[in-house]
């Protein structure tokens, strides 16, 4: 199993690359790529080009289809592993690879899981993808179509809610950092009040 980690963002709403910021003395991308480390065999970066974080060396993935947002780094991934992957993104804290393994176990036969939301909203950068969906997502971004939605719409979707994953409706499974508000909170949090000048980063 291949986990697929999203980094091409442009971070416009935090105004810096948001995924160098530290938290708990690490990057957010380091902190996403590390914890995914330990428990899948393989985790990939999907990147926008090779000018993107190169000291992370071979685990990058690039988009064929640049600037077409997360259902291009899906098809960057699933073309690069060969395998079904777990998508999910560098930007997501608390994004939790035991529960991306409980979530994949629910799959069965379908060709994606998908977390919902409490409003039963598909939460598609917490998902199950199998190999097979490569040539649907190709397809649709040679149409000029982005949206993950256009991808789980053709597929045999399984949702699962957050409360089959044992989390209450208030849960930061999905939580991610877009602005340098929400940075500032999770910093408060997890740092103990230690203090990082995102204007330097």
């Amino acid at each position: 199993m291949t986990v697929i980690i999203l980094a091409g963002g442009k971070s416009r709403r935090m105004g810096r690359d948001k995924l160098l910021l530290p938290l708990s003395g690490e990057r957010l991308l380091d902190r996403a790529v590390r914890r995914y480390g330990e428990l899948f065999p393989r985790v990939l970066v999907s990147v926008s080009g090779p000018e993107r974080y190169p000291e992370l060396g071979d685990i990058r993935v690039y988009d064929a289809f640049p600037g077409a947002g997360p259902l291009a780094g899906l098809h960057a991934g699933l073309l690069a592993s060969g395998d079904d992957v777990f998508l999910t993104g560098a930007d997501m804290p608390f994004s939790s690879p035991e529960k991306a393994l409980q979530l994949i176990s629910l799959c069965g036969e379908k060709e994606a899981c998908v977390l919902t939301d409490g409003d039963g909203r598909w939460e598609p950068l917490f998902g199950f993808y199998r190999h097979s969906l490569l040539s649907r997502a190709e397809a649709l971004l040679k149409e000029g179509q982005r949206r993950m939605a256009s991808l789980l719409a053709q597929a045999g979707l399984r949702e699962v809610s957050l409360e089959e994953l044992g989390e209450e409706a208030d849960s930061r499974l999905l939580l991610n950092v877009n602005n340098p508000e929400d940075y500032e909170k999770l910093r408060l949090e997890l740092d103990g009040g230690a203090c990082y000048d995102i204007r330097s980063i």
